[in-house]
């Protein structure tokens, strides 16, 4: 009678092992398996409300579908801990709000295909080649009040316009298209970021590197 039992429970997993071979790992499944961090077990004070998992961005398409942390490279992960140990330390009142995070290729691709032979093409980079979002070393953020407000920093996050620009700031406070308040919640940001040791780009106040794109190439692999 047991040999029996273990013959058909044998049967029965030969029968399922080419179903459960075949399930695919979910979004946060597969960043983990490639030695990504969740934000949230380093700092979790930390607010995540990731764009691309919603509609509200330039793309008017949820692209990241059930994912709702925000992953990165270990070396970034920490590096963000200390930004928001920074600012906390700083202004208690105030977080780091996080829109975008690690950026697995298959995710480039969706949002590629939207983007192509349009005049958005422009902001988002070939997946062929990938940004240092798909390296997993590059984070979009703003700063917020404890209860999720963001503060104004001029523009909504990923404006396209020359508004949105570091290297554009001085002309456009002197123009009063910027005001003190908003420059100061920018600067407040890049100095909590840079300290930390994050790189800042001349074109989107929200963007920071963790490390270059050359070394985001030669340090780490593609997230797939």
């Amino acid at each position: 009678m047991k040999n029996r039992i273990a013959y058909i429970n044998l049967l029965v997993l030969i029968c399922l092992f080419p179903l459960l071979a075949g399930q695919k790992l979910s979004l946060e499944e597969q960043l983990q398996k490639q030695g990504l961090v969740n934000i949230h077990t380093l700092a979790p004070d930390i607010l995540v409300e990731l764009k691309y998992s919603t509609s509200d961005n330039f793309l008017s398409s949820d692209t990241y579908g059930e994912l709702e942390n925000c992953y990165l490279q270990p070396k970034a992960a920490a590096m963000l801990k200390q930004a928001q140990d920074s600012l906390k330390k700083s202004h208690p009142e105030l977080t780091l709000l996080i829109y975008d995070g690690a950026r697995p290729r298959s995710i480039q691709r969706k949002m590629w295909a939207l983007v192509v032979n349009t005049k958005s093409q422009d902001y988002v980079a070939n997946p062929d080649r990938g940004s240092v979002h798909n390296f997993g070393s590059a984070v979009d953020l703003t700063i917020a009040t404890n209860d999720g407000v963001p503060l104004d920093m001029g523009t909504a996050f990923d404006y396209f316009g020359k508004l949105a620009q570091p290297r554009h700031e001085a002309r456009f406070l002197k123009e009063k298209k910027l005001t003190q308040e908003q420059l100061d919640h920018r600067h407040l940001l890049r100095d909590v970021m840079t300290q930390a040791g994050f790189q800042s780009i001349s074109i989107e106040w929200w963007h920071f590197n963790a490390v270059p794109v050359k070394v985001a190439r030669s340090q780490y692999h593609i997230i797939e």
